[in-house]
């Protein structure tokens, strides 16, 4: 008998070893732990070791995941109470913005608005922008994360530190090694609409963003963030 033929009567067979149980004792299996030989009885529990070793490790990274889900998904419910009560327009920038620094901990943000109404029109917020920034906010169909590779939105980022402080300006001096970047869009418009603004997160850690990353609560940052500040464009 070959290999597959012992294997297949085994199979076919389980009550071989109940008919011949001195056999579990008696057979002798290489241990891949060390030189010794180890019963069949025993490497069967050493199998069984390894695969709970597995299992736990696995349910312990679930239970992190879940632990930290829940951790973002409260931070994001008291970041949108903030936003929803926001009743002032021209505060409503900074208070996304500010709510992001605060209750996420995210340690630079900041965002524009282009194409504002009239009464907008001279705000911070509302600043002058370049072509190739709504260029790039129109082509983003998901939040960018990544290396800050000189991107022109990055000089818009408010530190936490003069956020406390009052700064307006955002021109801080800082480090942005990683950036996140959602295009704000109508939210009862088309996927495909053009964007109106762009929200900008940054981090003097490279890892803090990455390309790697999920973004699922970035999205609904992203979304929500587009339907309360919708209220400043022309009616």
């Amino acid at each position: 008998m070959n290999d597959r033929e012992v294997a297949e009567y085994l199979l076919a067979n389980p009550e071989f070893f109940a008919e011949h149980a001195e056999m579990l004792a008696t057979i002798r299996l290489a241990n891949p732990h060390g030189k010794a030989a180890v019963s069949l009885q025993e490497r069967q529990m050493e199998m069984l070791r390894d695969k709970n070793k597995i299992l736990e490790r696995r349910l312990a990274e679930l239970l992190r995941y879940g632990h930290e889900n829940d951790s973002i998904a409260s931070k994001f419910n008291r970041w949108t109470i903030r936003v929803l009560a926001e009743r002032d327009a021209y505060a409503l920038p900074r208070t996304i913005a500010g709510g992001l620094l605060e209750i996420f901990d995210v340690p630079q943000a900041a965002l524009r608005v282009w194409d504002v109404a009239e009464p907008y029109a001279q705000a911070d917020f509302s600043r002058h922008v370049g072509e190739e920034v709504r260029i790039f906010a129109n082509s983003l169909t998901a939040p960018y994360c990544g290396a800050n590779t000189g991107f022109e939105a990055a000089q818009w980022l408010i530190p936490a530190a003069a956020s406390e402080d009052g700064a307006a300006s955002g021109e801080s001096a800082h480090v942005t090694e990683s950036i996140a970047l959602l295009a704000l869009r109508d939210p009862e418009g088309k996927e495909e609409a053009s964007a109106f603004g762009l929200l900008v997160m940054g981090s003097a850690d490279a890892r803090r963003f990455h390309d790697g990353m999920a973004t699922d609560f970035l999205t609904q940052i992203g979304a929500l963030a587009s339907a309360a500040l919708s209220r400043l464009l022309p009616r």
